[in-house]
């Protein structure tokens, strides 16, 4: 007898079309390159001020630590973490929703669905690798600040074809009654 894993979680009449990972790949882009060099100025000068403060003797330097290591984070944080969370992640479409599947560290096992329908707003960027999005969320931002941000099947590789099946399955949703050209 074979252990089905999508056993009560799939609707009935529900079937996986599509299932795939994200490219894993460091990426670099304006946000993440300008929150590294701030990241970067943050531990310089908590360095030098180490440095200055060990110099007059005593254990007074290591308050900085604390300061360095935010910046640290800050430079490595954004860039590395994005391409961490990717490898972690699976994702799977069916005929009838999104599935996007993690497994972090601290965080533990995830697994949230965006049902496709008619009215849900689909957009392509294309790659290589592609994304394509279909839902928002708010998520909390660098800053603490919680952020609307999208969501969706990031750098895939069968991004295009992802996208036109999801196309298909909102023309299959849409009443006939309210199709442009009836």
């Amino acid at each position: 007898m074979s252990h089905d894993p999508w056993a009560g979680i799939l609707d009935e009449g529900e079937t996986i079309l599509w299932q795939g990972r994200p490219d894993g790949a460091v990426t670099f882009g304006v946000t993440n390159i300008m929150t590294a060099l701030f990241g970067l100025a943050f531990a310089g000068f908590a360095l030098f001020w180490m440095v200055m403060a060990a110099q007059v003797g005593g254990f007074f330097w290591m308050f900085g630590l604390i300061h360095f290591s935010v910046g640290l984070a800050l430079a490595a944080g954004p860039i590395f973490w994005d391409a961490f969370r990717r490898r972690h992640s699976w994702y799977t479409l069916t005929n009838r929703r999104a599935f996007i599947a993690t497994d972090l560290p601290l965080k533990g096992r995830n697994l949230e669905s965006y049902p496709l329908t008619a009215e849900t707003p689909l957009s392509l960027v294309d790659g290589p690798p592609t994304t394509v999005y279909f839902a928002a969320g708010l998520r909390r931002g660098h800053n603490g600040k919680k952020q609307h941000t999208k969501i969706g099947f990031e750098r895939i590789d069968e991004g295009r074809e992802v996208y036109r099946m999801m196309r298909q399955i909102q023309s299959d949703d849409t009443p006939r009654g309210n199709r442009k050209g009836s």
